[in-house]
């Protein structure tokens, strides 16, 4: 069966097709590109500015002198490491939570077929319908008094970490994809007298390590990007993440500052994706067919 295609293969077998398809190609390429690494280039750029020709009109596209001052009085100044190093205490901390937690859970749900499995997975997705704006008070009553045993979690990395257990999609995401694992490899560990944590440990896991990735990088850039939770939980400065510690000493900056300070803010996201951007087109695609 022929696959068909904008461009026939007898055209794209022309030099007059192959030169056309590869300058529409490198065109569309091009432009895409452009358009999202522009707002980066304007961004870092932005924090070589002086303050006057940051605000200038119209904007310049080069700065006429390069000014390295901004990222050094925002490191100083912004208190930059401290607010770094609680954002990754407090985004580990949820994705270590996350990890093993919805893991569990959503083994349980795919393998173990515990009773009313089906009606707790309902419950477990109607969450998501439900505004994550409209559970901001009842979860924050939550842990400022939290039931029986009455502890607060305010300015308490743990009051960032329970919370971020309870993610319906990522659950839901490693349930489907447990779902499509091979089942012959599943019984040979059985009747080679393997238990069900034993095969979790020793043959899910490994065989997930797609999934795993991509429901990493989801639960650490959440707990990275969020503000209003984080703002809610930590009245104590020095314990504020960093995207709360932006907003809160941004008021006497300097603009070059603050954008140098946002540039710095987004590197290790944009490094962590870099990093791992093949393991997650592998576990998006790795979810979506049946193994």
């Amino acid at each position: 069966m022929s696959t068909r295609t904008l461009i026939s293969p007898a055209t794209l077998a022309r030099p007059r097709g192959k030169v056309l398809y590869w300058s529409v190609f490198t065109g569309v390429v091009l432009l895409f590109a452009l358009a999202f690494l522009f707002p980066v280039y304007w961004m870092v750029t932005g924090a070589m500015k002086s303050p006057d020709e940051v605000a200038r009109t119209p904007p310049t596209l080069i700065p006429n002198h390069w000014h390295t001052s901004g990222y050094t009085d925002a490191w100083d100044l912004m208190q930059l490491p401290q607010h770094l190093w609680n954002t990754v205490v407090q985004a580990a901390g949820a994705w270590a939570f996350q990890l093993v937690f919805c893991t569990a859970a959503a083994y349980a749900l795919s393998r173990l077929k515990p009773a009313f499995g089906k009606v707790i997975l309902g419950g477990i997705l109607a969450t998501l319908m439900v505004p994550a704006q409209a559970l901001v008070v009842p979860k924050y009553l939550t842990a400022a008094d939290l039931p029986l045993i009455h502890t607060s979690l305010l300015n308490d990395p743990l009051g960032i970490w329970l919370p971020a257990v309870a993610n319906a999609f990522n659950l839901y995401l490693l349930k489907r994809f447990f779902d499509q694992l091979p089942r012959d490899v599943l019984e040979a560990a059985e009747i080679d007298g393997a238990g069900r944590l034993r095969i979790l440990w020793s043959v899910v896991l490994p065989m997930s390590r797609p999934v795993l990735g991509v429901v990493s990088i989801f639960a650490l850039v959440a707990v990275w990007q969020d503000f209003l939770w984080p703002l809610m939980i930590f009245s104590d400065t020095g314990k504020q993440p960093i995207s709360v510690a932006l907003v809160q000493l941004s008021q006497n900056i300097q603009l070059t500052v603050l954008i140098a300070a946002m540039v710095i803010a987004s590197i290790p996201m944009v490094a962590l994706f870099l990093v791992f951007q093949r393991h997650i087109i592998a576990g998006i695609s790795a979810g979506s067919t049946k193994g």
